[in-house]
């Protein structure tokens, strides 16, 4: 239930009164008889916390992209002739060993 605010037309008396939604509005002063008015206040909420946007929408660090940096490549060279050379040939792999080690 929320907490009103109520105030004075006449004598500026202040007081709370904790009401249902649906209740009717305080009308008359308790101390003067003299018409009341629920000034605005602030609402007595407080968040309090990190929040979800950071725990759950936030941009989440990839390490990949900051282990690998973008290497320099030079243009291949040309010949003085103006064509371009051949690419070199891939080296052939070696077969891996298939005995397992023994250890004494």
């Amino acid at each position: 239930m929320p907490l009103y605010a109520y105030r004075c037309t006449q004598c500026g008396h202040r007081f709370e009164k904790i009401q249902n939604f649906s209740a009717e509005p305080e009308l008359e002063c308790p101390k003067c008889g003299g018409m009341l008015e629920r000034p605005l206040t602030a609402p007595r909420l407080h968040f309090k916390g990190a929040g979800w946007y950071v725990n759950d929408y936030a941009a989440k660090s990839s390490e990949s992209s900051t282990e690998s940096a973008p290497s320099e490549s030079t243009p291949p060279a040309t010949k003085t002739d103006g064509t371009s050379p051949a690419p070199a040939a891939a080296p052939a792999a070696t077969p891996a060993s298939t005995t397992p080690s023994s250890n004494s």
